[in-house]
C-alpha cells in the first residue's frame, strides 16, 4: 500500500484489522490521496478553516447538509468525495458521539464506493475524539463473513488527519476495536463450530501471537477432579467436553495488585431440563459473550503492553439435555465446599461462575469483575441501553461506571442487600441457584455470585440485554463484543480514576 504524505509532514501507518488499515497523519486531509474526506461542522458554527467553502456552503444552503447531529451529506470537489457531517452542539460532542457520526460517515462513504476515507479531526479534545472516530469506523465496517463470500468494494483504509501527533491514542483505539470485532466473531459463530474446546483452542492461539499472554486449560475430568462440582453439573449433560480457560498477563511492577476478569462462556444453552421456549433457543449461541469479552480484553491489553497484572478465568461449557443432565432438585458441592440446591437448570451461568470466582480468588486476585449474560430480569429492568452492575465495593463500582461513560459501554448500578441474600438460601442445601420468589431475579442472581466473591472487591456485569443485536449506529445485528472496551479501560485506568 502506498502512503502519501505532504512534504515535511508525518504519516504513520498503525493497525490493520479485517481489511481496515488505520493511519494518522499531520498532513492536511486533502493532500493524503484519500478518495473521500470527512469534515465535521458544529451547530451555530462556521465551517472549519481550509474546508472547500463554496461547495460545502452550497450543500448547507440547499438543506441537503445540516449541522445537526448525525446528519450526513456528500458532494464532490475536484473529483473527490467530500462528506459533511453534522456534529450537533460542541458542548455535547464526545467520544461516543464521535463513534456514532463515524459510523454514519462510513456508511455513506461505502455506499459511494470510496476505498480510502480521511477524517479531518474536528477541533476539541483531540485524543478522545480521534479514538471515537477510529472505533466507530472500525466497528461499523465489521462484517461476519466466516461462512459467506467476503464483501467487495468496502472502505479499506482510514486516515485521521490532525495537526498534532495522535498516533498513540489512535493505535490504542484501533487495537481495542479490533479486539471487540474478534469478540463479535466469537459470538456469531454457531455452537456446532464454537464448542468449549474450540473456544479454548482459540484463546491458546491468540496467546501464541502475544508472548506476554499465557493460556492454560483444564478439561472436564480435571474440572471434576479439582472439585468444581457446580461447573461440572452444568457440563454433565453435554457430549462436548467443558473447558476452564485461564489467561495470565503480568505487565505490571513486582508486587502490584492483580485484577481478575471472570467470564461466562456457555457456548449453547438449551436451559437443560428447564427447557427454553423455541424463540428463546434461537439466540443461545450468544451465551458465551462474557467469556469472549474477557479473552479479547486480555488479548488487547497484552498487545498494548499494559502496565498491569491480570488474570482471566473463563468457564466454557454447553448446557444440554441428556440422560446425564442435571435435574431440578439435585444438590452439588462447589469448589469452596458450598452446597447448592439446583432449583432451575436454566440458571446455569451462576453455577459456572461460582467455581470460576473461587478459582480467581485462590489465584490471588485483589479485585474481580465477572461478565455474564446472566438473567432475563436485567433485560426487563434496563433494556438494551445499560448493562446491569452489582458490586460489593463502592470504589470499584464507581470506577466501572466512569469507564462505561468514557467508552460508551454504559452500566447502571443495582443494589445488593442482605434481604436479597436471604432469598437465595436453600431449603435442603446452603444456597439455591434460583429463588422461589419471582422477583428481583437479576439482583438475586448477583447475590448468588456475591456468596463466592466474599469480601474481595468484586463487581458483576449482567450483559444479557447488550450482548447481541446492539442498538447503536456502529453495531449491526449479531454479537456486539460488549465489555471489551469497558474491561480494557478499567485495567488501564488508575485506581481512583
Amino acid at each position: 500500500m502506498v502512503v502519501v504524505a505532504a512534504q515535511g509532514l508525518r504519516t504513520r501507518p498503525l493497525v490493520t484489522c479485517r481489511g481496515v488499515h488505520v493511519e494518522t497523519t499531520t498532513a492536511d486531509a486533502f493532500s493524503t490521496g484519500a478518495d473521500a474526506v470527512a469534515i465535521g461542522v458544529f451547530e451555530n458554527e462556521e465551517l472549519p478553516i481550509g474546508a472547500p467553502m463554496a461547495e460545502l456552503e452550497a450543500l448547507l444552503a440547499s438543506g441537503e447538509a445540516k449541522r445537526s447531529f448525525k446528519h450526513v451529506a456528500l458532494t464532490h470537489v475536484d473529483g473527490r468525495r467530500v462528506i459533511l457531517a453534522g456534529l450537533g452542539p460542541r458542548a455535547r460532542f464526545d467520544a461516543e458521539r464521535a463513534r456514532v457520526v463515524a459510523a454514519q460517515v462510513h456508511r455513506r462513504a461505502r455506499d459511494a464506493a470510496a476505498r480510502t476515507l480521511c477524517w479531518r479531526l474536528p477541533e476539541g479534545p483531540g485524543e478522545q475524539i480521534a479514538a471515537g472516530l477510529v472505533q466507530g469506523t472500525m466497528l461499523a465496517a465489521y462484517r461476519f463473513d466466516r461462512y459467506q463470500p467476503a464483501e467487495a468494494g468496502s472502505v479499506d483504509r482510514l486516515v485521521i488527519s490532525s495537526p498534532g501527533d495522535l498516533g498513540g491514542s489512535v493505535s490504542q483505539a484501533a487495537i481495542v476495536a479490533a479486539a471487540q470485532n474478534r469478540a463479535r466473531d466469537l459470538g456469531n459463530r454457531p455452537a456446532n463450530d464454537l464448542t468449549p474446546t474450540a473456544l479454548g483452542d482459540y484463546a491458546a492461539a491468540r496467546a501464541e501471537r502475544l508472548p506476554a499472554l499465557t493460556v492454560t486449560q483444564l478439561d472436564g475430568r480435571q474440572i471434576r477432579e479439582l472439585g468444581m462440582g457446580a461447573f461440572a453439573a452444568v457440563a454433565q449433560g453435554s457430549d462436548q467436553d467443558a473447558r476452564l480457560i485461564v489467561l495470565r498477563y503480568d505487565g505490571g511492577p513486582a508486587g502490584a495488585r492483580r485484577l481478575g476478569f471472570v467470564g461466562k462462556a456457555v457456548t449453547y444453552d438449551t436451559g437443560g431440563l428447564w427447557l427454553k421456549t423455541s424463540a428463546g433457543l434461537l439466540g443461545m449461541k450468544f451465551d458465551m459473550a462474557g467469556g469472549a469479552a474477557v479473552i479479547e480484553a486480555m488479548a488487547a491489553l497484552a498487545e498494548l503492553e499494559a502496565p498491569v497484572h491480570l488474570l482471566g478465568v473463563v468457564g466454557a461449557t454447553e448446557n444440554m439435555i441428556s440422560g446425564a443432565a442435571v435435574r431440578p432438585g439435585d444438590i452439588v458441592s462447589a469448589l469452596d465446599g458450598t452446597t447448592i440446591e439446583i432449583n432451575n437448570t436454566d440458571a446455569e451461568g451462576r453455577l459456572v461462575l461460582a467455581d470460576c470466582l473461587t478459582y480467581a480468588r485462590r489465584e490471588g486476585c485483589d479485585a474481580i469483575v465477572d461478565v455474564a449474560t446472566l438473567t432475563g430480569g436485567v433485560v426487563v429492568a434496563l433494556g438494551a441501553v445499560y448493562a446491569g452492575l452489582m458490586a460489593n465495593d463502592d470504589a470499584l463500582a464507581e470506577r466501572i461506571v466512569a469507564c462505561g461513560q468514557r467508552t460508551g459501554e454504559l452500566v447502571w448500578r443495582l443494589p445488593l442487600h442482605p434481604d436479597y441474600a436471604e432469598m437465595i438460601k436453600g431449603r435442603y442445601a446452603q444456597i439455591a441457584n434460583r429463588t422461589e420468589r419471582r422477583e428481583a431475579s437479576a439482583i438475586t442472581g448477583a447475590e448468588f455470585l456475591h456468596h463466592f466473591a466474599g469480601d474481595i472487591p468484586w463487581a458483576h456485569l449482567d450483559i444479557a440485554a447488550v450482548a447481541d443485536d446492539g442498538r447503536k449506529a456502529y453495531l449491526d445485528k449479531g454479537g456486539t463484543g460488549f465489555g471489551v472496551r469497558l474491561l480494557t479501560e478499567l485495567a488501564l485506568s488508575p485506581v481512583g480514576a
